[in-house]
């Protein structure tokens, strides 16, 4: 997927129209996901690189300025772990990233290549050199919103610099429909890209049953205009702003699909969340919010009437989900300063510096040898190993 939407991009007439002109810019700022080759617009008009991760920090992002990720406390973003892992779960993280970063060494990142060196070819620069090169990172997450780890200093985080501080006015037949709930409002919206409406029809018809049983009521973003059957109690729409809505303190829950978008947006607002996973980070997104007591997942597959009614009940019946979100939002928001704040000063930081080419770590510049240390362990085991035989030699001859 990621080498066609590469290529598709760079395949566009209008790309390759703004490519043919001799222009420049102050910076080039690119999405992290499968895309390196699009990293070889930075050189191309002479600006530096700064990068942009949906999904916060991974191999992807630490491999572009060095930055160290230790296996035995961080774990791969596609995993369910936490910070604390066991054995089997270290052994496993473990091995999925020596797998992972093999793959990519040796099949995915020379397929870049082949499009950077097409699309690019008079960049100067070699494909694993421009990708060292990257002057900054902006990560979609938050410390509070996860677990400590390490970073490089031109890895910034700005997670939930897309929310809106100031709420806008609801339309006035939502704002109606949210009032008129006495006993709060539920929230359901499986993102932009999963649309409720094409889920199968006896999934439909189990979720349609459920939420007509409960006293609260919901606004569900559907995408058709007609929804068989559907309850009084259900408002139906193919758009919400949700921002808004997550701010409205008659809402009480959001069932969601577990977009890192959606759980920060959650977490914000303080709102717990019962989180329908179908791919990527979704999985680990709402493994988390179940580890830290915000929220409940359920799998796609086990989805029936009995099991949504189960889990909706059971968050709103429990006062702990509701505090510990709300703990949570206190933490995020008690920052100095907004985290497009920091986006937009640290974006103009690089591009006075020319590229900040002083914040780049020095462990870009060593090899997998050198950078674990080996030829110095080797070179210790290897006197430790001469130094024993010797003494054992002699003590031989001695005796």
């Amino acid at each position: 997927m990621g080498l066609s939407l590469t290529q598709s991009l760079l395949k566009e007439h209008s790309v390759q129209s703004l490519l043919s002109q001799n222009r420049t810019f102050d910076a080039v700022i690119c999405e992290v996901f499968m895309n390196e080759a699009h990293f070889g617009f930075a050189e191309h008009f002479n600006a530096p690189l700064i990068t942009f991760s949906t999904l916060g920090a991974s191999s992807w992002t630490t491999d572009l300025v060095g930055s160290p990720s230790p296996p035995s406390y961080v774990p791969h973003f596609l995993l369910q772990f936490g910070d604390h892992m066991n054995f089997f779960e270290r052994a496993h993280n473990l091995l999925f990233i020596l797998y992972q970063g093999a793959y990519e060494q040796y099949v995915y990142l020379p397929k870049q290549e082949q499009l950077y060196k097409k699309y690019f070819p008079n960049n100067k620069q070699n494909f694993y050199d421009m990708r060292k090169n990257t002057a900054l990172v902006l990560l979609n997450n938050h410390v509070s919103l996860g677990f400590p780890r390490p970073y490089a200093p031109n890895m910034i985080e700005v997670g939930g610099m897309h929310i809106n501080r100031k709420c806008q006015q609801l339309p006035r037949d939502i704002v109606d429909f949210i009032q008129g709930a006495q006993h709060g409002v539920i929230y359901f919206s499986l993102g932009s890209y999963i649309k409720s409406s094409s889920l199968p029809l006896e999934m439909r018809e189990a979720l349609v049953e459920t939420l007509r049983n409960l006293k609260q009521r919901v606004l569900w973003k559907f995408e058709e205009l007609n929804l068989p059957g559907k309850p009084d109690n259900v408002f139906i729409s193919d758009w919400f702003p949700q921002d808004d809505i997550l701010a409205h303190e008659k809402v009480i829950l959001f069932i969601t699909h577990g977009g890192l978008l959606s759980t920060t947006e959650s977490i914000y607002h303080g709102k717990p969340v019962l989180g329908i996973p179908f791919f990527g980070d979704q999985f680990m997104n709402m493994a988390r919010a179940q580890q830290s007591g915000y929220g409940l997942t359920l799998r796609f597959t086990e989805l029936t009437a009995e099991t949504f009614k189960n889990s909706i009940n059971k968050l709103l019946s429990d006062p702990s989900y509701t505090q510990k979100v709300h703990d949570m939002s206190v933490r995020f928001r008690d920052q100095h300063e907004t985290p497009l704040e920091r986006a937009v000063y640290w974006v103009e930081h690089v591009t006075r510096q020319k590229g900040a080419r002083y914040l780049r770590s020095a462990s870009q510049d060593l090899n997998f040898i050198q950078y674990y240390n080996l030829d110095v362990l080797i070179m210790i085991i290897g006197g430790l190993g001469f130094i024993i035989v010797g003494f054992l030699k002699r003590k031989k001859v001695m005796h």
